[in-house]
């Protein structure tokens, strides 16, 4: 899926990526010098001590007012787990291609399995790598033509008969990490002075989890080094795992800076459901990945914690609310309320091959 929205920093002359973001802006040049960043990092298990909370949401709400990326510890999440699930992504690429081509997401209306390198595309440029989509695993919707067509989001994951024991360790890591990013949402709101409970009901039933399994393959033959290019991602919040490769790169006063991975430590994004929710208070961030060079591969597993496809969203009640700046519009990303609206749109724009089989009325639409 998409994860994210393109900025339009990452359009050569021909939009969005991997369900990533909801809305562009204005993004600084990709020929800046990138240069090593350190994120804030928070230890959530902090929030467990009486004595130390106070502490802790302070330094969660500065770092998501002021740059919408942290790198988070005490998370619970234990070493041995995320050795894991990296050894079973690097697993699943190591299969022959034609046992992951048998898990296409061209086989599937809901926009689940394999995507080929270069077949996903962010800013209406191809990325340089190839994934594996997993969502909350349930039956297909009977969508009628009066229901919304975000209902196609839900359905069965597609699993490599190759590697069988993936669907558990998949399907547990998900459920793992939407608990920790429930606690983590419900910290942040109340770091900001709301209500802890805002978006519990929004959750509570059938949230639209996703998480993705990506290769980067080193460097593409075209000399291109967008491994995946600039977006922000349109849901809540994003925890991702990545190897030791590195790559990653967030906007930090208008110039693209790279974040060097953290051992033990999930980098934690902001989505644009946030940065609406809250007038703009919060900070949705470009960010992109650059190919490792050479034939070096990287391995990362993000995680995007989103709520029911029919949920709406509403602005989350607070004093804050008088130093939010509104919610920049763009007309060639609108924003919608209705969370499904806004998944679906990534989706298409990110896998037109997809909607062209399975939904052709969507495209050009969304």
């Amino acid at each position: 899926m998409p994860s994210a929205h393109p900025s339009p920093a990452s359009s050569p002359s021909s939009a969005p990526a991997s369900p990533p973001s909801a809305s562009t802006s204005s993004s600084p040049s990709s020929s800046a010098s990138p240069e090593a960043h350190s994120l804030p990092v928070l230890d959530l298990s902090q929030a467990d001590d009486p004595a130390l909370r106070d502490a802790f949401r302070k330094e969660l709400h500065a770092a998501a007012r002021d740059s919408g990326f942290l790198h988070l510890t005490g998370h619970g999440i234990t070493a041995a787990e995320t050795a894991r699930i990296l050894a079973l992504t690097r697993a699943f690429f190591a299969l022959p291609e034609a046992d992951r081509l048998a898990v296409s997401n061209l086989n599937s209306p809901h926009f689940r399995g394999y995507t080929r390198i270069g077949h996903e595309l962010t800013g209406g440029a191809s990325d340089w790598r190839d994934q594996l989509d997993v969502g909350a695993e349930r039956p297909a919707r009977d969508v009628g033509p009066e229901d919304p067509a975000y209902l196609w989001l839900e359905g069965p994951n597609q699993w490599p008969a190759a590697l069988p024991e993936l669907r558990d360790a998949v399907l547990e890591w998900q459920s793992r990490l939407a608990a920790v990013a429930h606690r983590l949402l419900q910290e942040l709101l109340a770091s900001i002075g709301a209500p802890a409970d805002f978006f519990d009901a929004a959750f509570a039933d059938r949230p639209h989890l996703h998480t993705k399994l990506i290769r980067y393959p080193g460097s593409a033959p075209t000399g291109t080094d967008q491994g995946v290019g600039a977006h922000k991602d349109y849901g809540f919040l994003t925890l991702l795992l990545q190897d030791s490769v590195g790559g990653l790169q967030v906007v930090r006063d208008g110039a693209f800076l790279d974040v060097p991975p953290m051992p033990g430590a999930f980098v934690v994004n902001l989505g644009e459901l946030l940065e609406i929710a809250t007038e703009g208070y919060l900070t949705a961030t470009d960010h992109r990945v650059v190919s490792p060079a050479g034939a070096v591969e990287r391995f990362s597993v993000p995680f995007f914690y989103n709520p029911r496809l029919d949920a709406v969203i509403e602005t989350v009640p607070g004093d804050y609310l008088d130093a939010a700046p509104g919610i920049a519009h763009d007309a060639s990303n609108p924003l919608h309320a209705e969370y499904g609206r806004n998944e679906l749109k990534g989706w298409v724009r990110a896998h037109p091959a997809v909607a062209r089989r399975w939904h052709p009325e969507l495209v050009g639409g969304a």
